[in-house]
């Protein structure tokens, strides 16, 4: 290649299996995720965002990718989405303290701003991505044991669920689905950047949406 990576890359077989330890909790994760180079994402990210929380929470929080703010701090959720999820969590009853808080894909995928070159633009990641990264959300689903997954948004409910997920016909309802060999409990709702990306007239509907979402969760819970 011409940046002198060999074609035959661990990043081009497009999988983190080989860097996923065969045991160990969330902290033996985080350090082995840190090294991952099962796709070529790690090569512009700053680090790879692992997840976050409580190793035994009863409720696991499940985004899309990090985020520019995520990227930089090594912790997703930290960003602008991150905080109307606190707010929305916050007003559903649930403390964000006690979930655990991942992402389908663990490096910020972006591209350049023409006219701001230093601005870093969120772009999607591919299905070819996200299968790539399921290793990773598959051992934390092990580890961690929740008893509700909420899904947030379209990308993570397709790293879940499949290709044919659509979060506007799944969401707000409690679903039973076998993940990983595991039979997970899971509640679709918007990703919370959906509600930045609002319009200023519809974001407080949207924000509403987002908490009675959550709000299916926690009655699951109880």
């Amino acid at each position: 290649m011409a940046d002198g990576r060999p074609a035959d890359g661990p990043e081009d077989a497009y999988s983190a299996e080989p860097f996923v330890p065969g045991r160990g909790g969330i902290a033996a994760l985080r350090r082995a995720a840190a090294d991952c180079r099962g796709c070529p994402l790690h090569r512009d990210a700053t680090r790879t965002v692992f997840g976050q929380g409580d190793e035994h929470a009863r409720v696991m929080l499940v985004g899309e990718e990090p985020g520019d703010q995520e990227d930089r701090q090594g912790k997703p959720f930290v960003g602008p989405a991150g905080h109307v999820l606190d707010r929305a969590l916050d007003a559903a009853g649930l403390d964000p303290g006690q979930a655990y808080m991942t992402n389908a894909v663990k490096h910020f995928k972006f591209s350049r701003d023409p006219a701001h070159g230093k601005r870093r633009i969120h772009k999607p990641p591919t299905l070819r991505e996200s299968a790539a990264c399921a290793p990773w959300l598959a051992a934390e689903l092990t580890v961690v044991e929740p008893e509700v997954v909420v899904v947030l948004g379209a990308t993570a409910g397709k790293a879940l669920l499949g290709s044919s997920f659509r979060v506007t016909k799944e969401r707000g309802t409690l679903m039973e689905r076998e993940i990983h060999g595991r039979v997970e409990h899971l509640v679709a709702t918007i990703h919370p950047s959906a509600v930045l990306r609002a319009d200023k007239d519809d974001r407080e509907e949207a924000f509403g949406g987002l908490v009675a979402d959550l709000e299916v969760a926690v009655r699951a819970l109880a």
